[in-house]
C-alpha cells in the first residue's frame, strides 16, 4: 500500500481522473471504487462523487447517441417501421423517466435500454436529466453504504472495505462472464 501512497502524493489529481474514465470501462466497479476511496479518506469525497458522476453520465449519454447514429442508416429505418418496434418505440418513450431510473439498478438492461433511447429519438434533454438523476442516486447510495460500513467498522475500514469492494467488484464481472457463457451456449 506503500506505493499507492506514493503515488496519490505525487499525482493527488490521478484518483479523479481514473474515477472520471472509469465508468467507460466498467460502471458498476468505478462506482464501487470511488465509494471505497471516498470512505476511507484516499480522496476528497465531493470531489470523487463528481468525478464518477462525470464519467458515468458522459458514458451513459454517449451510447444514446450511438443509437441516434443507427437510426440514419437504410436497414434501421426499415427495421423502425415494423409494428412490433413501433410498440417497443411508445413503451421507451412514454415511460423514459420511470426506465431511466429502473435500468440503472437492473444488470444487463443500462446499454441495450440507451441505444434504444437514441434509436427511437427519446427527447434527449429529459434522457440527459434521467440520466444525470439516476446515476446521482446510484452513486449516493453506494457512498452512503460505503461510509455507514465505514463508521460502523472504525479504522477497520481502511483494511476490510478495498478487500470488499474488490470483491464486488471481481463477483460483477464474474456474473456478468457466466452469463455471457450461458447466454452463449444456449444459442
Amino acid at each position: 500500500m506503500d506505493w499507492l501512497t506514493q503515488a496519490l502524493e505525487m499525482y493527488p489529481w490521478g484518483i479523479y481522473l481514473c474515477f472520471l474514465i472509469g465508468p467507460f470501462i466498467q460502471e458498476d466497479a468505478a462506482v464501487i471504487g470511488a465509494a471505497a476511496a471516498s470512505s476511507t479518506g484516499a480522496g476528497e469525497p465531493m470531489l470523487l462523487l463528481v468525478s464518477v458522476l462525470a464519467g458515468l453520465s458522459m458514458s451513459d449519454i454517449w451510447k444514446y447517441w450511438i443509437g441516434r447514429a443507427a437510426i440514419t442508416q437504410d436497414w434501421a429505418k426499415k427495421f423502425a417501421e415494423k409494428p412490433g418496434v413501433a410498440a417497443a418505440r411508445s413503451k421507451i418513450t412514454d415511460r423514459l423517466a420511470m426506465s431511466l431510473m429502473i435500468v440503472r439498478y437492473v444488470p444487463g438492461t443500462r446499454i441495450p435500454f440507451y441505444v434504444a433511447s437514441g434509436f427511437f429519438k427519446a427527447p434527449f434533454g429529459r434522457f440527459a436529466f434521467f440520466i444525470i438523476l439516476s446515476g446521482a442516486t446510484y452513486i449516493g447510495l453506494s457512498f452512503g453504504l460505503f461510509h455507514a460500513l465505514g463508521a460502523v467498522l472504525g479504522e477497520q475500514v481502511k483494511t476490510w472495505l478495498p478487500l470488499i469492494a474488490v470483491g464486488l467488484i471481481v463477483s460483477i464481472i464474474a456474473t456478468l462472464w457466466i452469463r455471457s457463457r450461458m447466454r452463449s451456449k444456449a444459442a
